[in-house]
């Protein structure tokens, strides 16, 4: 796909733009990644190339009241970081565009089924392919949600659980780790 732009990058973004989707990428500043997970969750830093970052809950009454919210909790010390890493599984990197994709639908249904799907997925799968080149080859994945399979397909494959990470009834998400940033990327949904 080449070098991505920052412009690319915000354009790829608009695949979250109708849902309540949080969206950072930090500086890799930890041997122990999750630490980093951890600064982002609580909005300790910013994109290290200035890009463009989503936070649905940015002045919402809820983060006002609750300064982590939506998070329930973060790990804000190493001894935290092996309970949350538990919560995690490492996703093959073969998966992660239709994760990124999924990220931007509906929470359980089979995307194969969403009307207008097929016109829609070509589109879609361009954005996803745009945020995924940010993140070289080598970079590790995980996520909070369950699957079958060794190589899930998450259009056709609803995630079969969840660890959740949020005050919301459902939430999905995807980490990257490389050894320079680290990011999340988080949906949140009530069923």
């Amino acid at each position: 796909m080449g070098d991505i732009t920052g412009h690319a990058w915000s354009d790829a973004l608009k695949l979250y733009r109708w849902l309540c989707t949080f969206v950072a990428v930090a500086p890799r500043n930890h041997k122990e990644w999750w630490l980093d997970v951890d600064a982002i969750m609580r909005l300790e830093t910013r994109d290290p190339r200035g890009w463009e970052s989503i936070d649905p809950y940015e002045g919402e009454e809820e983060r006002l009241e609750d300064p982590l919210f939506p998070w329930v909790e973060t790990p804000s010390i190493l001894a935290d970081s092996e309970h949350g890493k538990g919560r995690l599984k490492e996703l093959p990197r073969s998966s992660v565009r239709s994760l990124l994709v999924r990220l931007g639908s509906a929470a359980h249904s089979d995307l194969s089924y969403a009307p207008g799907w097929e016109e829609h997925r070509s589109g879609k799968e361009h954005q996803a392919e745009v945020i995924l080149s940010r993140f070289p080859e080598g970079t590790r994945f995980y996520t909070n949600l369950g699957w079958q399979g060794e190589l899930p397909d998450f259009y056709r494959q609803s995630p079969r659980s969840h660890a959740p990470f949020s005050h919301y009834d459902w939430d999905a998400g995807l980490i990257a780790v490389n050894d320079d940033e680290v990011a999340v990327f988080w949906n949140f949904q009530n069923t």
